[in-house]
């Protein structure tokens, strides 16, 4: 449900969601919780529907200020930077069941975006959560994971809107997340050290599954066919808790080759700030690796009734089967990884032009991460990656001869009706990162008889993060909990269905429909998630799926654009 509604004045609500008036109040200040302001406005008592909708003040928010403070004060503190201009929060009007999203002005705060959307992966924790857990309407739940086969599969993340534990999307996931660190970790400022909280609560995950039996690797807990039977929270979900592993009798060369590039990739990331960790990631990688290249095949063969249709190996393996190899050459710098890429590049897709970056085919990823190898460190083996990188990014430019990307009538890139913001933040996040590199060597791509500077690409990449944050046809922000407009009916159990701290009883597998069925705003806002997006006309129906590796490039893109005075 999407609903604005207009009074004459600019609404103004504190975190307690009490109101008053302001004519043509351009900025926005985030407020304690505890001190209520009087209601000016003749709109009936306002008030929060539940503790979650109050996190959205609670995140980064300082000291009350008074309505004077506010009305005389805001733009010299907007300038001071203490002031979140897109910050809104939502209130419930107790006479009616509308709901308001108030903010000022429509500049996008990249840094604020960024924050949210580290935030987001809180609310997909699965296992024991920490006291400094910050989405609060969530608890413990998979505790008693591997139990059925004797392992500790505790942590990790769900996926998407569901209770499952899907492997290779986890691990692509953790991948983006690492790369995203890597390449504009040092954008992200007081945000690096949540960015690698993310990240752990993934390799934590990823290494009891890749060390709890020898010569296996545990992809995936919980059986999607009898979990999307059922729409429970993760604290209460009582459908069976299977696990599934990949072997040397059942290959899983996609998976775990995912797998091993996650942890290569976080190792890097923990390389400075944890050695001992980062090695034990590396060691890990290593193993993982070896026994995705010995043990050959798609794990959604053995596995096809638990994997598919929902994360099938589409492209196969033999992407990952690189993809994973180039993680551990930049990660260990073994040259016998760089001998690797070299002797089974042409059979692993090396020479093939792909044009979607997602879980599934990493081709124009790995093309790109090869190709700083040879643009910042001159290995001449990579040379033929930049070529093909160049390939990948004309594709997505109009004046490009190399020209074949659908983009919607507002400019959004357009791949799929199906989560097709997954392909727009994983292309511009390549963008950002080949105009990187791309600096290097005098900031050029070629496209046949065109040339394109790295700022075009930035400027490119920055359409489409604008888009996601509001920039639109229907001016609505997908990033909920963040902007002007966002969706309020999210598919996600957690959130949609009433917390277990303000609903103790269990909710059973079928009675929570009525709560999804019902269309009510969420109970609880999943601050930072990233949903699927509009159709191919930029039409958006607001039941669209959040999901892990959707936020996960925005994370490297919003960090990028956050040290920039790009106002939008």
């Amino acid at each position: 449900m999407l609903i604005e509604k207009e009074f004459g004045h600019e609404m103004i609500l504190d975190g307690c969601g009490y109101a008053f008036g302001a004519q043509r109040l351009s900025v926005w200040q985030s407020w304690s919780c505890c001190d209520r302001f009087p209601v000016e406005l003749d709109v009936g008592p306002l008030q929060c529907q539940s503790a979650s909708q109050r996190e959205l003040c609670g995140v980064g928010s300082r000291p009350a200020m008074s309505s004077q403070e506010l009305m005389t004060s805001g733009d010299s503190r907007r300038r001071e930077g203490r002031v979140s201009p897109t910050r809104g929060f939502v209130a419930q009007n107790a006479h009616t069941t509308s709901f308001e999203i108030i903010v000022g002005d429509t500049h996008h705060d990249y840094s604020d975006a960024l924050k949210k959307s580290i935030l987001f992966y809180e609310g997909q924790r699965s296992g024991k959560l920490p006291t400094n857990q910050r989405l609060k309407w969530r608890a413990d739940s998979g505790l008693s994971n591997g139990s059925s086969d004797n392992v500790d599969l505790v942590g990790g993340y769900y996926d998407a809107g569901d209770n499952v534990k899907f492997g290779l999307p986890m691990a692509f996931t953790t991948t983006m997340l690492s790369w995203s660190v890597i390449e504009f970790g040092n954008s992200m400022q007081n945000q690096i050290q949540k960015a690698r909280a993310a990240i752990r609560w993934s390799t934590d995950y990823l290494l009891k599954a890749a060390t709890a039996t020898p010569c296996a690797l545990y992809v995936q807990v919980g059986d999607p066919n009898k979990d999307h039977q059922c729409w429970e929270r993760p604290e209460d979900m009582d459908t069976p808790r299977n696990v599934y592993k990949v072997s040397t009798q059942s290959p899983g060369s996609d998976v775990a080759a995912e797998t091993a590039a996650a942890l290569a990739a976080a190792s890097i990331v923990f390389k400075d700030s944890y050695p001992s960790y980062s090695a034990k990631l590396l060691k890990t990688a290593v193993k993982v690796f070896d026994f995705a290249d010995k043990y050959r095949g798609a794990y959604s063969g053995p596995l096809n009734s638990v994997v598919c249709p929902f994360y099938c190996s589409y492209s196969g393996y033999q992407d990952e089967l690189l993809w994973g190899a180039s993680w551990l050459h930049k990660a260990s710098q073994n040259d016998s990884y760089l001998a690797y890429i070299h002797s089974n590049g042409h059979a692993m897709g090396a020479d093939d032009d792909a044009y979607s970056f997602s879980w599934d085919d990493k081709r124009p990823g790995t093309k790109i991460l090869l190709s700083k190898g040879f643009l910042q460190n001159d290995i001449q083996e990579f040379q033929p990656y930049k070529a093909h990188s160049d390939n990948y990014i004309c594709s997505l430019i109009p004046e490009s001869a190399n020209f074949q990307t659908q983009y919607t009538p507002g400019g959004l890139l357009y791949k799929t009706s199906s989560s097709n913001l997954q392909y727009v933040t994983s292309s511009a996040f390549l963008l950002l990162t080949y105009a990187n590199y791309l600096t290097s060597k005098g900031g050029i791509a070629s496209c046949g008889s065109t040339t394109v500077t790295a700022d075009k690409l930035v400027s490119i990449a920055k359409k489409q993060v604008d888009y996601i944050l509001g920039d639109n046809p229907a001016k609505i922000s997908y990033m909920v909990g963040f902007g002007k407009k966002y969706p309020l009916h999210v598919h996600h159990r957690g959130s949609s269905l009433p917390s277990v701290h303000e609903h103790p009883a269990h909710i059973a597998c079928g009675a929570g429909f009525q709560y999804w069925n019902s269309g009510s705003p969420d109970p609880n806002v999943l601050v930072g998630a990233v949903l699927g997006g509009p159709d191919d006309k930029d039409k958006f129906a607001d039941d669209e799926e959040p999901a892990t590796y959707i936020n996960a490039p925005f994370v490297g893109a919003l960090a990028f654009f956050s040290t920039k005075s790009t106002a939008s």
